[in-house]
């Protein structure tokens, strides 16, 4: 990262050439000449009798022929074009490759499966089991050494699960999507975002699976009941339940060997576990609100010998954020993020703001008058407590936005307008 310092992490719950081909239209030697008749007659009959040889009389073509001509030409045309245009797009949906208009061009799904007096959590696990997958990747070596979760975002057989689910497998290892009755298939990076933990893989054979409804996650209450999907230790199809405990809490995940990602999530005390990772989290109505990606934990030993699980305080990235990195990925392979070009304390919070440790010669924050020492108090009007606060802020916008720092500058209170520049990752 080139605008922030990393933190304390969160842990991460595969032809002859064509034969000789006979020449049409070679050229051949003409026939020769029919030789004059000889004769008496021979004179009256080669030349008509002492007249020029008349030419052949033309057939005449009945009126009604070129209008069906002219129809039938019509047809074909359309009938061309429009298998044309399905071989086109056949090529452009065959393996790996972008989908022009994101998540415009493919077919996912908005609208509430469940209505609120059907929404049971035994409803929703009903709805959403189908559309929730298990991950298996290349790890370490070992063709199954990593598992998470993942869900159908389209019926295209497109799925989301999180980065750190796939990314060592990413470029040339084994993945592989487990659905609910056991079925394995082969799927494919499209594209990853480590900044935002993020990932999208192609399962060709899921395509025509009914996708998972996409909701917002900016419709929840503190206190309302959500469920979480997914394969915690490998145990596939697993429902647990519990409630939004808050709401926009920013928290990074990662560790030394992985760039941190950042996320202004929505907390949960829902059962997590690792292996969860990259399951929905669902409202009531059966749609998915965001991707699991963190839980909090104590240390110590826990199941199988790993990191301690679940103690009721899990994270996941709302469904906003999930939309659009998945379009950029769909549109170009690639995700990007919002910079500043500014590096930012993180290793001290006392909940005064975020402190401006650097500012890179010829940033957005150098342009707009951002400087070393500022205390960032406020990010569009929003209060920012520390710096890892600020990150998230900042990421929950666009390249391209401008956003107004409000920050405490030698005892003076001072507003920066920064526009946002994107970063690739």
């Amino acid at each position: 990262m080139n605008d922030e310092e990393q933190t304390a992490p969160l842990q991460q719950p595969a032809p002859p050439p064509p034969p000789e081909q006979p020449q049409h239209g070679a050229w051949l030697p003409p026939h020769p000449p029919a030789a004059p008749p000889s004769g008496p007659w021979a004179g009256a009959a080669y030349a008509g009798f002492g007249q020029p040889p008349r030419p052949a009389p033309r057939a005449r073509v009945s009126g009604w022929v070129w209008p069906v001509v002219t129809a039938v030409a019509l047809v074909v045309g359309l009938f061309g074009g429009a298998v044309g245009g399905a071989l086109v797009g056949a090529i452009e949906r065959e393996g790996l490759g972008p989908v022009r208009d994101g998540l415009a061009g493919v077919d996912t799904v908005t609208s509430a499966p469940l209505r609120p007096e059907d929404g049971t959590v035994a409803a929703v696990a009903q709805t959403l089991l189908p559309a929730t997958v298990q991950i298996v990747a290349e790890f370490g070596g070992d063709a199954q050494g990593a598992t998470g979760s993942g869900f159908v975002l389209d019926r295209q057989g497109h799925v989301i699960t999180n980065n750190h689910v796939v990314a060592e497998a990413a470029d040339d290892g084994r993945i592989q999507v487990v659905d609910q009755e056991g079925g394995r298939y082969a799927a494919t990076v499209v594209g990853r975002s480590p900044v935002y933990d993020l990932a999208v893989l192609e399962v060709p054979d899921l395509e025509g699976t009914e996708p998972a409804s996409l909701g917002a996650s900016a419709a929840l209450r503190v206190g309302e009941t959500v469920v979480a999907i997914g394969s915690p230790l490998g145990l596939s199809s697993t429902v647990t339940s519990g409630i939004v405990s808050a709401l926009q809490r920013p928290v990074t995940t990662g560790d030394s060997a992985n760039e941190s990602s950042y996320i202004n999530a929505v907390q949960t005390d829902a059962a997590i576990n690792p292996g969860n990772s990259g399951g929905p989290l669902v409202n009531l109505l059966g749609q998915v609100v965001g991707v699991n990606s963190a839980i909090a934990t104590t240390g110590g030993g826990g199941f199988g010998g790993g990191s301690s699980g679940n103690i009721g305080v899990g994270f996941a990235i709302p469904i906003e954020q999930v939309k659009v990195t998945a379009d950029q990925i769909l549109k170009t392979g690639e995700a990007r993020y919002p910079v500043i070009g500014a590096q930012v304390q993180t290793g001290r919070e006392d909940g005064r703001g975020a402190r401006i440790e650097e500012v890179v010669t010829g940033s957005a924050a150098e342009e707009a008058g951002l400087q070393e020492g500022d205390l960032v108090v406020e990010v569009e009007g929003d209060r920012v407590t520390d710096g890892i606060a600020l990150i998230v802020s900042i990421r929950s916008h666009q390249p391209g936005e401008t956003i107004e720092f409000t920050v405490l500058r030698r005892g003076s209170r001072e507003t920066v307008a920064i526009t946002l520049r994107p970063e690739v990752g």
